[in-house]
């Protein structure tokens, strides 16, 4: 198939364009490069993705309607995945036009485009942050109608939007809600990535909170996995891509430690309002219609990221980080 992949410069962008070239897709890829974080992590993944001759980059902002149609006036699409998204609970909060800009405008466009064009097949990434104040674990099957940050209401809207294309024109409609996404190459701004880098340079990091609070934590190529794999007809769905399995901030901080051999320098911080206590993803949903589950343990996956860090030694640590 030829996929228009959006955010593809982005973290789970790059692996699931991996996966989709493994697989033996044609991959357009497309990414606008911002600044929220540091725009050299985005260069790697875009320049490893380009040695596929499979895969064609271009830098475009779905935002912009206009440079999407001369993108669709261009090529023949047979499914488009969204990935592109402004991620970060918190920094949301600072900047929330960006969010809806991107995340429900972007959307926006792309599913009127894929009515114009008749690209029948739509996958969008959402969030787990949609469950704040849900009883756990979180099933697709309850409203979620209390987002607690710009960002989860901007992903809200997305999903609502996803559903009026699909009702009026058919447009058959995957909604993979993801939880804690880490892993290699991963994003600067979330805690895996900053306290690796820290405790490696003997830096101190931030913890809100107690460190007691709960993610369930899942590996970039799992999601991926259950990405590529909601390719699938299935008419409108909501499906969360978890690893069922939460663990304690603290202890994935000790995993670090483990790896690392070092020990982390700990700055407590008040709880910051707009995060949630636990997350924790029903996946019998994705079992069902997708065939998906995780395969990769949070140990597993944390020595897979530090070896890459480890890897690629002079890049990875000089990453800028963001809170």
């Amino acid at each position: 198939m030829n996929i228009l992949l959006t955010g593809a410069a982005g973290f789970i962008g790059y692996f699931t364009a991996k996966k989709l070239l493994n697989d033996g897709h044609k991959v357009i890829g497309v990414d606008n490069l911002n600044d929220y974080y540091d725009v050299r992590l985005k260069e790697y993944r875009k320049n490893e993705l380009l040695k596929n001759e499979n895969f064609q980059f271009y830098k475009l902002d779905i935002s912009n309607y206009d440079s999407l149609s001369v993108l669709f006036q261009n090529h023949k699409f047979d499914a488009i995945i969204n990935l592109a998204a402004r991620a970060g609970v918190r920094y949301s909060i600072e900047n929330p036009f960006v969010y809806f800009e991107t995340n429900s405008t972007g959307t926006l466009n792309l599913l009127e485009l894929a009515k114009d064009y008749g690209v029948n097949k739509f996958v969008l990434a959402s969030t787990s942050s949609l469950y704040a104040g849900q009883e756990m674990p979180f099933t697709e099957d309850k409203p979620v109608n209390t987002p607690i940050s710009p960002y989860a209401a901007s992903k809200k809207s997305a999903e609502v939007t996803a559903y009026t294309y699909h009702y009026f024109y058919g447009i058959d409609v995957s909604v993979v809600r993801y939880f804690t996404v880490y892993g290699p190459a991963g994003r600067p701004d979330m805690s895996v990535f900053r306290f690796i880098s820290q405790i490696y340079k003997d830096e101190p990091i931030i913890v809100y909170g107690d460190g007691s609070q709960s993610r369930d934590f899942t590996y970039v190529e799992d999601i991926a996995d259950g990405t590529v794999k909601a390719l699938k007809e299935i008419g409108y769905e909501i499906i969360n891509l978890g690893n069922n399995n939460p663990n304690k901030l603290i202890d994935m901080i000790k995993y670090v430690e483990e790896l690392l051999g070092k020990k982390a320098k700990i700055i407590n911080k008040d709880f910051h309002k707009a995060d949630m206590m636990a997350t924790w993803a029903d996946i019998t949903k994705a079992k069902e219609l997708l065939g998906w589950e995780p395969k990769v343990d949070l140990k597993t996956g944390l020595e897979n990221t530090v070896n890459w860090f480890l890897d690629n030694k002079d890049f990875a640590f000089d990453i800028k980080l963001r809170d």
